[in-house]
C-alpha cells in the first residue's frame, strides 16, 4: 500500500466506528464485520471478499496503538494541507517532509517514515522497505476436556500473501514489470517549491517503482492475492475460556521479505455438564445424605477422566462444606496441576416412610431442647 493510500483510505469508515472509538469497541466491531464477511461463509462472492479485504486492513491499522496515531496525524497533515508553510506577507514555502518524517528520530527510522514506507524522501527516494505482515485473528471452541489437558486443532484462516501465480511480481506469466522509466525505480519524484523540494509517490507506477504492461489474471497487477491455508495449531493445557494465545510468526505472510505476522486465537470453551473450573482448580458438587452430614464417613467423588476418589466426610459437615482432592485439577503452565474443590449439597428426602419416619421422628423428640435458632434471636434482641 502506497503512502498515499494510507492517508486518502478512511479506515473508521471502513469499520463504522467513529473516530474516538475505544480500542474494545474496534476490536467488537472488526469482529463482527470478519465473521459477516470471511470468504468462508461466503463462497464465490467477490464483493464478500473484498469487504473482507478492506476490514482486514483497517483493522490492521486501527488495533495497533502506534499505527493508529501516525494514521490520524497523517490524515490531519493532509487535510489542513500541511505539505505547504505560510510565510510573510501569506506567501507558502513548501519543504521536504523527508525532514518532517525522518530526521526526528535522530536518523535511525521510525514514526511517519516508516508508516509511509520512504513516501516522503530527499533526492531520489531510496528502495522500499520490507513490511511486516498483518496480524491475523481466529477462534476456537474447546471441549472442556481439551481445554484442561490441551489439545491440536485444525484452524483454516483467509489472509493477504504474495499471489502464487505471479509469484507477487503483479505480471502476468512469462512477463515482467519494467523499471518505471518517469522515477527510474524509487517510486517518487521531486517537484521543485522555490528553493526546497517535495517528494511524493510517482503517479505512473503508483509509488511501485515497476510498471506491469500485463497484469497477472488473478491479482490484477497488484502482486498480493486472498489465501486461505489450514493448519494445525497446539492449544496448551489449562487454557480458560475467552483466553487469547499469541502465536508468533503464524499471521500474514510479510512484503517484500519482512517478517510474517502473528495469529492471535481466541478460545472458546463448552461448560462440562458435572465440572466447573476456578483458576486452575476443578470444581464439583456431590450430594450427601443427612446421616453421612451427620455422622461423617467416606465417600466416592468423581474426577474429569481418571478414577473416582475417596475422601473423608468429617462428622457435623453442613450443607456448602468444601473438601479438596489435591492433584486432581486442571493443567497449569509448569505441568503441575490444580486441585478439584468438592462442595458438599446436603439431601433432604422429600417423602419419608416406614421405618425412616419413625426413626426420624424418634430423633426429633431427643433433640427438642436444642434449638438451632435461638442463637439468632438472641442476636437479634441484642442488636
Amino acid at each position: 500500500m502506497s503512502g498515499k493510500d494510507f492517508v486518502e483510505k478512511d479506515y473508521y469508515k471502513v469499520l463504522g466506528v467513529p473516530k474516538d472509538a475505544s480500542a474494545t469497541e474496534i476490536k467488537k466491531t472488526y469482529r463482527k464485520l470478519a465473521r459477516e464477511f470471511h470468504p468462508d461463509a461466503n463462497k464465490g462472492d467477490t464483493k464478500a471478499e473484498d469487504r473482507f479485504k478492506d476490514i482486514s486492513e483497517a483493522y490492521d491499522v486501527l488495533s495497533d496503538e502506534k499505527r493508529r496515531k501516525e494514521y490520524d496525524e497523517a490524515r490531519a497533515l493532509f487535510a489542513s494541507g500541511g505539505f505547504r508553510a505560510g510565510g510573510p506577507g501569506g506567501g507558502n514555502y513548501g519543504f521536504d517532509f523527508g525532514d518532517l518524517f525522518s530526521g526526528s528520530q535522530g536518523g535511525s527510522g521510525g514514526g511517519l517514515g516508516d508508516v509511509f514506507g520512504g513516501l516522503f524522501n530527499r533526492g531520489g527516494g531510496r528502495q522500499a522497505q520490507p513490511r511486516r505482515g498483518a496480524d491475523v485473528e481466529t477462534e476456537v471452541t474447546l471441549s472442556f476436556e481439551e481445554a484442561v489437558d490441551g489439545a491440536t486443532v485444525p484452524l483454516r484462516m483467509t489472509s493477504q500473501a504474495p499471489c502464487r501465480t505471479c509469484s507477487g511480481t503483479g505480471a502476468k506469466a512469462g512477463t515482467t514489470p519494467r523499471v518505471c522509466p518517469t522515477c527510474v525505480g524509487a517510486g517518487t519524484v521531486s517537484r521543485g517549491q522555490g528553493a526546497f523540494a517535495l517528494s511524493e509517490p510517482c503517479r505512473d507506477c503508483r509509488g511501485r517503482g515497476m510498471i506491469v504492461d500485463d497484469p497477472c489474471p488473478d491479482c490484477h497487477g497488484s502482486g498480493r492475492a486472498s489465501s486461505a491455508r489450514t493448519m494445525q495449531v497446539r492449544i496448551p493445557a489449562g487454557v480458560q475460556d475467552a483466553q487469547r494465545i499469541r502465536l508468533k510468526g503464524k499471521g500474514a505472510q510479510g512484503e517484500r521479505g519482512g517478517q510474517p505476522g502473528d495469529l492471535y486465537v481466541t478460545v472458546h470453551v463448552d461448560p462440562h455438564p458435572v465440572f466447573g473450573r476456578k483458576a486452575d482448580n476443578l470444581t464439583v458438587t456431590v450430594p450427601v445424605s443427612f446421616p453421612e452430614a451427620a455422622l461423617g464417613g467416606t465417600i466416592e467423588v468423581p474426577t474429569l477422566n481418571g478414577p473416582s476418589v475417596k475422601l473423608k466426610l468429617p462428622p457435623g459437615s453442613a450443607n456448602g462444606l468444601t473438601l479438596r482432592a489435591r492433584g486432581k485439577g486442571a493443567t497449569r503452565k509448569d505441568g503441575t496441576r490444580g486441585d478439584l474443590l468438592v462442595t458438599v449439597e446436603v439431601v433432604v428426602p422429600q417423602h419419608v416412610t416406614g421405618d425412616a419416619l419413625t426413626a426420624l421422628e424418634q430423633y426429633r423428640e431427643a433433640t427438642a431442647s436444642d434449638d438451632p435458632r435461638a442463637a439468632l434471636f438472641k442476636a437479634a434482641e441484642g442488636a
